[in-house]
């Protein structure tokens, strides 16, 4: 697997463990930049869209530090592409 961006620290519940990546773009068009989040486990990766949207990457960076353990489990299951049985 390719680098999916800047490591930013490990999601653990129970027996569930995600590498959590910040990957920040810099959209020349829109003169922003642009940010995602990829959740890498041991058999599976998922990522949101370009959630973040700010000036300057380093922005990017600041919201995602406030984003809670909480709030980036929501995105994780959020995320889930198992179907329902």
């Amino acid at each position: 697997m390719n680098d999916p961006g800047r490591y930013m620290g490990d999601l653990k519940r129970g027996d569930e463990h995600w590498y959590v990546y910040l990957e920040t773009f810099h959209d020349s068009d829109l003169g922003a930049a642009r940010g995602r989040v990829h959740f890498v486990g041991a058999t599976e990766s998922r990522n949101t869209s370009w959630i973040f949207l700010e000036w300057q990457e380093d922005e990017i960076t600041e919201r995602f530090a406030k984003m809670s353990p909480l709030e980036l489990w929501s995105f994780v299951e959020a995320l889930d592409r198992r179907k329902p049985d």
